[in-house]
């Protein structure tokens, strides 16, 4: 489960703790990369294009439509194919959802370069030169049903426009298909979610999906992901302030992120043969 940067304050408190960033670890990332990247690969039978067009130095934030529902593959695809570019002296650190950390996953997933989303996070890892990779629409995306599939849907989420700014980096769109390919997902269910007030849990969503081996769920029990093929693009940086002057326009800037990743989303789609196959 990843999570977006919304477009509102966000408090910071002061803490002992070391930062967020300060607990990737290089060498477990190869580790788990080497041994999971080539079964994802296989799996889904992966592409990963376009990654040589992403800066070579210095900070970036990856902005990427998400798919797959709870077991979305997105990150576990593309992360291997970041790496054996860039090497494991550049960070790729994703955005979370601060439920994913409880328990003892959390030292895994922080160890791994997830990191818990909030303007303070993604700032630091910027402003270091690191990439960060966030998916605006969060899980209300990656839950989107099956027949609006190739379409970009950030929920209104603008934050992550003015993390950009603020940290001074491009804008890097990225797009793939195939993952809301990997079962039926037949609504958000965000309504039911406001009815019995689990958006009082930052939960904004109940949804219902269908796939292999439970049938008919709403988030749990979790089905098998089938082994859809995965395209994943990267497109053009963005330099905001070249493009979009001194003093941007939060939604016109997004408005436009959103228009190019959905046309080459669009490419892709036309480009696909069959669901699943591909």
């Amino acid at each position: 489960m990843t999570f977006s940067l919304q477009e509102s304050s966000i408090s910071v408190t002061m803490s002992d703790e070391p930062a967020e960033t300060a607990k990737w670890d290089p060498g477990f990332t190869r580790q788990i990369t080497n041994l999971v990247g080539p079964v994802i690969r296989r799996y889904f039978r992966a592409e990963v294009r376009g990654v040589a067009s992403m800066p070579e130095t210095g900070g970036a934030l990856l902005v990427s439509n998400h798919s797959g529902g709870m077991l979305t593959p997105d990150v576990l695809v593309f992360a291997p194919e970041f790496y054996r570019q860039f090497g494991f002296d550049r960070p790729l650190y994703t955005l979370g959802h601060y439920g994913i950390f409880m328990g003892p996953l959390g030292d895994f997933l922080r160890r791994a370069g997830v990191i818990e989303a909030s303007r303070e996070n993604a700032g630091k890892a910027l402003r270091d030169g690191a990439v960060v990779l966030v998916f605006p629409g969060g899980d209300y995306d990656s839950y989107r049903p099956t027949f609006s599939a190739n379409t970009v849907d950030f929920a209104g989420r603008t934050g992550y426009v003015r993390t950009a700014i603020d940290a001074g980096v491009p804008i890097v769109p990225m797009v793939s298909i195939g993952g809301q390919e990997t079962q039926i997902f037949l609504a958000r269910g965000d309504s039911i979610a406001r009815r019995i007030g689990l958006t009082k849990a930052r939960m904004e969503i109940l949804p219902i999906s269908v796939g292999f081996p439970f049938g008919l769920s709403m988030i749990f029990p979790p089905n098998f992901p089938l082994p859809s093929k995965i395209v994943t693009q990267v497109l053009e940086p963005i330099d905001i302030l070249a493009k979009f002057g001194e003093d941007p326009d939060i939604d016109e800037v997004d408005h436009y992120v959103r228009s190019v990743m959905q046309a080459a989303l669009d490419e892709l789609s036309r480009k696909r043969r069959f669901p699943v196959i591909g």
